[in-house]
């Protein structure tokens, strides 16, 4: 059974210091690639191809800049992480008031929810695409088979099949960008020079919401516990700090460069010819007569290695975030932990039985996710910057800074969506 709060207190147990050699960065990847799984997911996917086939190459560095924020956000959170030994819904519950933690944890439940059901649609929207299997019955063996996998194996195990899927994920995109003729020049121009199209405020936003994600935050501040050696040493905590970092950078540009493939993909093939994808199978049958049968079966093989490393993801990230409200690390065998996994998992499927048009709910589950996201990074930057929390581990004033400012941009994002669906504008 997976029980990560005992992995924990066996690594504390032993005692033992880390060599930290060259070959031990290889073996400390391993939690950003859990968070990396979280940015690459279905509703990416439903984010990505409606920016790359709507707006071509225009809305690349909405990826850039929502890399850049994650990589700041989550080297930070993990920072929380090894400094205290308490992931973010803990140190939340213990150092604010009741009525705050409660609130924002409770809207990070509902976040891993909408999170669940994008992963979740995601790979049955695949089941279908491979096997004609309806989409309800493929959701509901993407649960099985999620909720069997979070329950039967160990944190190492899951993380090597992460690392797997990702790695399947990247392959594929990088087959299916053989095929077609980028753009080089307009991309370039895409990924740094900021612009918002006309009418692209929704997408805009569900880039945001698919790659900055708030349950991501929770979870990378549990996961990157499994790395703790002698919490107790000052010079250890510094090398478990520097090689952190070190997983998280490699990490996110995995990411950043899947999410841009995505972009790229749509640009060069559905955008090229004045074809809007609204839904995944839509961009599926488009790929064939454009690239061939195989492009077609691959894109639903990494469709669907996506959706199940996801929906693994997002269940472990419901369960911490539901724990941590009762002062608990995530644990599969506590009442807490597993309350946590079903809520996020099970009310995501229920969902799924009433949502009439799936690729809409994908792109509305990331704008609810971008709009919960200010709520958990001003925790996370109120926590991390606290002396009474951190010690002498807190936020410089530099660091502190940028937070704010990510903060801030992503605030600024949800002012502009929030109008546009008000006001149109």
């Amino acid at each position: 059974m997976f029980n990560l709060s005992k992995y924990l207190k066996e690594i504390k147990d032993k005692e033992h210091k880390p060599k930290f050699g060259a070959l031990d960065i290889i073996k400390y990847i391993g939690p950003g690639m859990l968070v990396t799984v979280g940015f690459i997911d279905p509703g990416n996917w439903a984010a990505n191809l409606a920016a790359g086939s709507s707006y071509g190459y225009q809305l690349l560095w909405m990826v850039t800049l929502s890399t850049i924020m994650l990589i700041i956000l989550q080297h930070n959170v993990a920072h929380l992480g090894i400094a205290t030994g308490l992931c973010l819904s803990e140190a939340a519950t213990k150092y604010t008031p009741k009525l705050i933690s409660r609130s924002i944890l409770s809207s990070a439940v509902l976040a891993s929810v909408a999170t669940s059901l994008a992963e979740i649609l995601g790979g049955a929207i695949a089941l279908n695409m491979l096997f004609n299997i309806p989409v309800r019955a493929g959701a509901t063996m993407i649960v099985i088979f999620t909720s069997v996998m979070l329950l039967t194996n160990s944190y190492r195990m899951i993380e090597k099949w992460i690392i797997g899927f990702v790695s399947i994920i990247g392959i594929s995109f990088i087959y299916e960008l053989s095929l077609v003729h980028v753009d080089w020049g307009s991309a370039a121009i895409g990924w740094i020079n900021p612009s918002i199209p006309h009418g692209s405020i929704i997408i805009v936003m569900s880039v945001l919401g698919a790659v900055v994600m708030p349950h991501n935050l929770f979870l990378h501040s549990e996961v990157i516990q499994s790395r703790q050696w002698q919490l107790h040493d000052e010079k250890v905590i510094k090398k478990q700090l520097d090689y952190e970092f070190v997983d998280t950078l490699f990490s996110m540009i995995v990411g950043w460069a899947i999410n841009s493939a995505m972009i790229l993909l749509a640009a060069a093939t559905f955008y090229s010819i004045g074809k809007t994808v609204s839904e995944l199978p839509q961009a599926q049958l488009l790929l064939v007569p454009l690239l061939g049968n195989k492009a077609g079966v691959v894109f639903a093989l990494a469709l669907f290695f996506s959706g199940i490393a996801s929906s693994i993801t997002s269940g472990m990230a419901g369960g911490s975030i539901f724990a941590g409200m009762f002062s608990e690390p995530f644990d599969i065998k506590d009442f807490h932990s597993r309350l946590g996994v079903t809520i996020s998992l099970g009310l995501a499927l229920i969902n799924i039985f009433f949502v009439g048009d799936p690729f809409k709910g994908l792109i509305v589950s990331q704008v609810l996710l971008s709009m919960q996201l200010p709520f958990t990074i001003f925790l996370q930057v109120y926590l991390t910057s606290s002396e009474k929390v951190m010690g002498k581990y807190k936020n410089k004033n530099f660091n502190k800074f940028f937070l704010l400012l990510t903060g801030g941009i992503v605030t600024y994002l949800n002012i502009r969506l929030l109008l546009n669906l008000i006001f149109g504008y």
